[in-house]
């Protein structure tokens, strides 16, 4: 294994906190599809005993990023496009539901989002644009209203990070990607619930076709067409 992680202080929540650790080492690609990972590796770099750790692979086992490997530890499960696919589209379903919603309340989503993932895509950190993406589509579901529809999304964005990660190391459509979701922002704050359904549904495609076309490079497998 050859991430380089970050040591951390112990803290109640440091459970949480070696997750959060592993799961940025996964999205960001230093901890790879099919790297093995030991309890003694990663509890020596984070400077903790084993007990969280374990209980940190326990999470990431059960969210499906890692799985049991032949003798000891486990290994990072791989980026298989079909479920990839399956994700965004629930994603998809969930952006359009969240957009409508905002804009019939009269919402409006804070143009410091746009401007810190422009910020951010012209940088050289995956975390940084995967943090502003995520933080505009969070800023989505808030406007919504309905609390269900950000819980509903969340399970899946620990799977959108890691394809997100592995597109964005070499994508060059990170500032279109902003456009877009300014567009959509200026839809919802102007209360026109049509539009804003249709541009963030047309996003969410978009991302999963340039996502998966790019991953399928990324791994060098053929992408299997979907319906």
């Amino acid at each position: 294994m050859s991430a380089r992680l970050i040591r951390l202080q112990a803290a109640p929540d440091l459970v949480e906190r070696v997750y959060g650790a592993l799961l940025d080492a996964i999205s960001e690609g230093s901890l790879a599809p099919g790297a093995r990972i030991t309890q003694e590796e990663i509890a020596l770099q984070l400077a903790v005993s084993r007990q969280p750790v374990l209980q940190a692979l326990q999470l990431l086992r059960k969210d499906g990023l890692v799985k049991d490997a032949p003798g000891r530890g486990v290994v990072v499960a791989p980026l298989e496009p079909g479920w990839i696919a399956d994700v965004y589209e629930v994603r998809g379903a969930l952006d359009m539901l969240a957009a409508r919603l905002a804009a019939e309340r009269g919402a409006s989503i804070d143009p410091k989002y746009v401007e810190q993932g422009r910020r951010a895509a012209r940088g050289r950190s995956i975390r940084a644009m995967i943090e502003a993406d995520m933080a505009f589509h969070n800023a989505i579901y808030a406007a919504s209203g309905n609390p269900l529809v950000g819980q509903s999304a969340r399970v899946h964005w620990v799977h959108l990070r890691r394809v997100m990660g592995a597109a964005l190391r070499s994508s060059r459509q990170r500032e279109t990607v902003w456009n877009e979701h300014e567009a959509i922002a200026e839809a919802i704050g102007a209360g026109d619930a049509k539009r804003a359904e249709r541009l963030i549904g047309q996003h969410a495609r978009q991302a999963s076709e340039a996502l998966l076309a790019r991953l399928a490079q990324v791994l060098e497998f053929p992408l299997e067409s979907t319906p």
